[in-house]
């Protein structure tokens, strides 16, 4: 039997819901900032509130792989958070 949350979707409809509209978030997230780093790194650069945002969204991962998922997403967020880290450093101390 389905669990029915209304009469218009059920649990598992609003689970696959979520984990795609989710999905969605990450990747525009990682092609915006992929896009801006490889075609237009002086956006970056300039941007305190842009390379601030960016690293927020990567502690935000790190915070809910460590409180909802397993070992894996954890370690990819920390892996993806601690590159993202680096390469701020990296840019701010050539400039």
């Amino acid at each position: 039997a389905t669990l029915v949350i209304t009469r218009e979707t059920t649990v598992w409809r609003a689970h696959k819901g979520f984990n795609a509209s989710h999905s969605l978030g990450l990747i525009t997230f990682g092609v915006l900032y992929g896009y801006l780093a490889l075609a237009r790194p002086q956006v970056l650069a300039e941007s305190v509130f842009l390379l601030a945002l960016g690293l927020g969204v990567h502690l935000a991962y790190v915070v809910l792989a460590r409180r909802y998922f397993f070992s894996v997403p954890l370690r990819g967020a920390a892996l993806a958070g601690l590159l993202y880290a680096t390469g701020w450093l990296l840019l701010t101390s050539a400039a």
